[in-house]
């Protein structure tokens, strides 16, 4: 065996003071898949920056294959490489596990070393309110894009290589080491799971009421008394604050599509690097220990649950917090005081360390179904939407192609509503406050446009994904931006005799102009909104304007 000191960390070297660089990172890994037969470092797929995207699999039998008897803990780091304490503590875990003998059989451990490769070659020191390492990387991957709001619309490489290695390894678990921001607080960690009412019962079950408490006991015994990721209703947490409510753009939001129990790791900024290292490595090692005490049950959760949702009809795609329901959690934090600001001389806040606290505050978690859908039998999605198929299909939805030319009588909604921002949020200008109109149409679809059953296992990702109610929907992020624009029109001059025409064949029609002309006393005086209005409902007015091009087959 090779000398021990060639393992040892570019953290460990600084006397704990710097983060490994991507350099650094990968060649160390390379030398673990060297040196032992029970590691292997995979390339499973490319970033934007066009650098490879890896996997460490940690196997005790020596097999680096999806293993469907073993349960799958996958460790994701440098999402946000500001944030790199997962990066040195995976490296120091992976090499104890694998020097100690350490692997549990029952167990295949997957270890993404830096997930956001563009943003950790972009080394600096972006993050001024973080106590170390000395430099690091940023925050955004190499296009500018935070690939923690990229969990489902995938504009970036790294998202979809990514969703490909989840879906092939198909993890129970996943831990997704972050640095908090926020208030100060005596805690140095926090972390927050999947959202547990958005989980199938037999899932969030066991990890509310077994794997967390046991979790979380033996955290506080290691020295690091967890509390919840601050989220707090004001601008500090004595008050009390709530539970993260993760939509599918976000890592854990995501698992949970997949009844995949995912926890965001969240050490405190303001704590020196060496503890927030410790905390991140402590975590691991307690995760995994449980991990191998529980895998036949989680095992079984997650079949059941898989079981479950390919018969689950109705879907929410919207939460909102009960605050009628209240938990208490012991705090210790610092008082929080305000002083004039020296840059300023406006009044600013500190907290003041020498006056800590411990208290009891409520905690908000609990989550009720806010819009609820009830799927269809299958939706139809018209092959010439190229990139929501291939999302779809990378993400494990099942997509059959129509083998003819085919007629068939859909509920088809049109777009009567929504809401942009004036300024882009991740690349796009998200649609929220959607208001659909439903109606029934016959279509004919062509061959090779896709019929996608609801009877499977990618049910939850599947109804989030093409709702367009749903807030990180396709839609929402503007796959179908086109639809919205009208691209026919009519001359007034011309369209006058034809609009008079057609009000003389149609008497209901005109009966409906002449009431919206009583109700509506602008409309009333307006000849151009009247000719509109005409044409509107008239044969010549495309149907597909507003019509949402994804369509829903009732029976």
């Amino acid at each position: 065996m090779k000398h021990l000191l060639l393992f040892i960390t570019p953290y460990e070297q600084s006397n704990f003071q710097e983060t490994a660089t991507y350099e650094q990172i990968i060649a160390f890994y390379e030398s673990l898949d060297a040196q032992y037969d029970q590691a292997k470092l995979l390339t499973v797929g490319t970033t934007d920056g066009g650098k490879p995207l890896h996997l460490l699999v940690l196997s005790a039998n020596k097999n680096f294959e999806p293993q469907a008897n073993k349960l799958t803990l996958l460790v994701n780091n440098g999402i946000h490489p500001g944030e790199p304490e997962g990066i040195d503590a995976s490296m120091m875990w992976a090499r104890d596990l694998l020097q100690k003998n350490a692997l549990p059989p029952n167990v295949l451990l997957c270890i993404v070393p830096v997930y956001n490769v563009g943003g950790c070659l972009n080394r600096g020191v972006s993050r001024p309110n973080q106590n170390g390492p000395n430099s690091y990387g940023f925050r955004a991957n190499s296009r500018n894009y935070d690939l923690n709001r990229d969990f489902l619309k995938t504009d970036t490489q790294d998202s979809e290589s990514w969703q490909r290695m989840f879906q092939r390894w198909k993890p129970q678990i996943v831990v997704d080491n972050h640095t908090s921001n926020g208030a100060d607080y005596q805690h140095a960690m926090t972390y927050f799971p999947t959202q547990k009412d958005k989980f199938n019962p037999a899932v969030s079950a066991f990890f509310t009421k077994t794997f967390k408490p046991a979790l979380d006991a033996q955290l506080t015994v290691q020295g690091f008394q967890p509390v919840p990721y601050v989220n707090a209703f004001g601008a500090t947490p004595e008050t009390g604050y709530q539970g993260f409510n993760d939509g599918p753009r976000y890592s854990s939001g995501y698992g949970v599509l997949f009844n995949c129990q995912t926890f965001v790791v969240e050490l405190h900024m303001l704590k020196d690097y060496p503890t927030r290292v410790k905390g991140t490595y402590a975590f691991m090692e307690i995760t995994l220990a449980l991990a191998q005490k529980h895998a036949a049950t989680l095992l079984k959760n997650k079949q059941q649950a898989d079981a479950d949702v390919r018969q689950q009809t109705d879907f929410p795609l919207t939460w909102k917090l009960d605050r009628s329901v209240v938990d208490s959690i012991t705090f210790k934090g610092y008082a929080a005081k305000y002083k004039p600001s020296e840059v300023s001389g406006q009044t600013r806040l500190y907290y003041d360390r020498n006056e800590p606290f411990t208290k009891q505050i409520p905690f908000y978690d609990h989550y009720v179904p806010e819009l609820t859908v009830q799927k269809p039998k299958a939706y139809v999605l018209p092959q010439s939407w190229k990139r929501a198929a291939e999302l779809l299909k990378i993400n494990g939805v099942t997509l059959k192609p129509l083998p003819a030319d085919t007629d068939l009588e859909v509920e088809v909604y049109y777009i009567e509503d929504y809401k942009s921002p004036a300024k882009p949020y991740e690349g796009h200008y998200n649609h929220t406050g959607v208001a659909l109109r439903k109606t029934t149409q016959k279509i004919r679809f062509q061959k090779g446009d896709y019929l996608i059953e609801t009877n499977q296992t990618s049910n939850r990702y599947l109804v989030e994904a093409l709702e367009p109610q749903a807030p990180d929907s396709f839609f929402a992020w503007n796959f179908f931006d086109s639809v919205l624009s009208q691209k026919e029109g009519f001359s007034a001059y011309v369209f006058e005799d034809i609009a008079a025409d057609l009000l003389r064949r149609n008497p209901t029609l005109k009966q409906q102009l002449e009431e919206k002309k009583k109700t509506d006393e602008a409309f009333a005086k307006s000849g151009a909104a009247q000719l509109n209005f005409v044409y509107q409902n008239s044969p010549y007015f495309e149907t597909t304007f507003t019509r949402y091009p994804v369509y829903r087959l009732l029976k």
